[in-house]
C-alpha cells in the first residue's frame, strides 16, 4: 500500500496516457513519445548530476558552505547562489536535488530561493543565445528585470513562510536518497 501510495502520481499519468490512446490514438502516441524522450534525457542528464553531488559532499566542507552561503553569508552568500544558478547547464528539474544537497550543507533559505530563481532565468548560455538571436537591447533588458524579480521572489517567499514551514522543507531535503 505504501509503494501504491508513493508512486500514485505516476500511476495517475500512466492510466490518462492509457485512456488517452483509447480515445484518441494520435494524441495517445504523441504523449508517450513524449515521454519517452523525457525519460531519455533524465537518463542521461541525473547520473552525472547525481556523481556531482556526491563529490560536493565529499569534497566541500559543512562549514564551507555555512561560511560562504550559510546564515551569515549576507550579499556573498545570495552573489554566489546567483552566480551558481547563472552559470548552470541542465533543465530546471537538475536545480531541486542541488537545492536539496545545499539545504543539507545548511545553506541559508533565501540562497537556495536565488538560486532556483538564477537558474530558471539567467543562465549565461541563455542569455548569450538571446543577445545574439533576438538583440542586444531585448536580451539585457530581460536581465535587468529578471534579476530584481528574482529578489522580489525571494523576499516574498521568505516574509510568507514561517520558521516551521522552512525547518520542516529543510528536515524533508535531509531525509531525501540522493
Amino acid at each position: 500500500m505504501k509503494l501504491i501510495k508513493k508512486y500514485s502520481l505516476f500511476i495517475l499519468a500512466s492510466l490518462v496516457i492509457i485512456v488517452l490512446y483509447f480515445v484518441n490514438k494520435e494524441i495517445g502516441l504523441k504523449a508517450v513519445e513524449t515521454v519517452r524522450v523525457s525519460s531519455k534525457e533524465m537518463i542521461f542528464i541525473l547520473p552525472p548530476v547525481f556523481i556531482l553531488l556526491g563529490l560536493l559532499d565529499v569534497w566541500v566542507p559543512r562549514d564551507t558552505m555555512v561560511k560562504y552561503m550559510g546564515k551569515g553569508s549576507g550579499v556573498t552568500g545570495a552573489l554566489l547562489a546567483f552566480l551558481i544558478g547563472s552559470a548552470a547547464a541542465g533543465p530546471l528539474y537538475v536545480v531541486f536535488p542541488i537545492a536539496a544537497a545545499f539545504m543539507r550543507k545548511d545553506v541559508k533559505f533565501s540562497n537556495i530561493l536565488i538560486l532556483i530563481g538564477a537558474w530558471s532565468t539567467t543562465k549565461i548560455p541563455m542569455i548569450l543565445f538571446e543577445l545574439g538571436s533576438l538583440g542586444t537591447k531585448f536580451g539585457l533588458t530581460r536581465l535587468a528585470l529578471n534579476i530584481p524579480v528574482i529578489l522580489i521572489i525571494t523576499l516574498v517567499i521568505n516574509k510568507a513562510m514561517n520558521k516551521d514551514e522552512v525547518a520542516e522543507i529543510y528536515s524533508n531535503a535531509k531525509d531525501l536518497d540522493i
